[in-house]
């Protein structure tokens, strides 16, 4: 029997999903990401593994998501658009596929002029709505681009990103409608601090029924600290965090404020559950892995069902 993605069994079951991030060394030590999956390990039904994040040179992807698998956790293989033409992004679709990896994110990537590589050409030949239609068309057709049969297709639940926060807010659903419609099957969002928002977007994602096209799991980032929230409000694009949290986590200690952080992200969890169409969590605790076990169980989501 081939391994199969178990983020897609736990969703298709009807549970609360719980996925989390793993950001992959500035090197070539495979020890960070054992340790990091081991801490995660139990905790998550997947791990997601960044493509180069920030446009930063690390460990790629594929080598993360492949050592995670060794340690028996089922990893999310991140890709974006901007690094590969259509050729090597096909090649690396299907070697995730021969190396046991079962999921696949679909992302353009951050631009890299954001990175330590700021000289680097963008390649972008396809974006990442296009990747979607891509994974879907070798898995579903046993095509590659252009028509030529596969010898053997990726076997891929095929996953895309959504901000409801960025601008145009109107705009936020259609392109969510976009990315279903050329076959996304999970959604993780950027992480959420203004729930007002996000409860209009997801009303907007209801009363055009794409709640019941495809499983979306809202985004979860800890605050570390008032300092945090504040870059994350001013310097980070699309992101949405109230001056009610930025206040919230000023008004403890600096020793206090990472308990500050966890709290807010548990309560947001909570509100999440109750929110229609909302199927599960995506948890980016930046660098604090550590804290995702907690997160979990605080949240009354330990144990997994699998």
């Amino acid at each position: 029997m081939k391994y199969e993605s178990r983020l897609k069994k736990v969703l298709a079951a009807g549970h609360f999903a719980v996925t989390a991030e793993c950001g992959p060394p500035k090197g070539a030590e495979p020890a960070v990401i054992r340790r990091k999956g081991r801490i995660l390990k139990g905790f998550v039904d997947s791990v997601n593994v960044t493509d180069n994040q920030t446009g930063v040179v690390r460990l790629s992807s594929l080598a993360a998501c492949a050592l995670l698998k060794k340690e028996g956790l089922d990893p999310v293989f991140q890709m974006v658009t901007r690094d590969r033409n259509r050729i090597a992004l096909q090649s690396d679709i299907l070697g995730a596929s021969a190396l046991g990896i079962r999921n696949i994110l679909c992302l353009s990537g951050d631009h890299q002029s954001f990175g330590n590589q700021a000289q680097a050409k963008g390649v972008f030949d396809i974006d990442s709505i296009q990747l979607i239609q891509t994974v879907r068309q070798m898995r579903d057709e046993g095509k590659v681009l252009g028509g030529e049969p596969l010898s053997e297709p990726p076997h891929l639940f095929i996953g895309a990103a959504a901000n409801p926060f960025a601008d145009p807010f109107a705009y936020r659903v259609i392109r969510l409608g976009k990315k279903v419609a050329a076959g996304a099957e999970f959604i993780q969002t950027q992480c959420i601090y203004n729930l007002a928002r996000f409860k209009e977007w997801m009303k907007r994602v209801r009363d055009r029924g794409i709640d019941e096209k495809v499983y979306i799991l809202g985004g979860i980032t800890p605050l570390k600290s008032a300092r945090m929230a504040e870059y994350m409000s001013k310097q980070v694009a699309g992101m949405d965090v109230p001056e009610e949290i930025i206040n919230r986590m000023k008004s403890v200690p600096a020793d206090k404020q990472r308990q500050e952080g966890l709290k807010i992200a548990i309560e947001t969890i909570e509100a999440l559950r109750q929110i229609k169409g909302v199927h599960g969590v995506h948890i980016m605790a930046i660098e604090w892995e550590e804290a995702v076990p907690q997160l979990v169980g605080l949240a009354g989501l330990y144990p997994r069902p699998y």
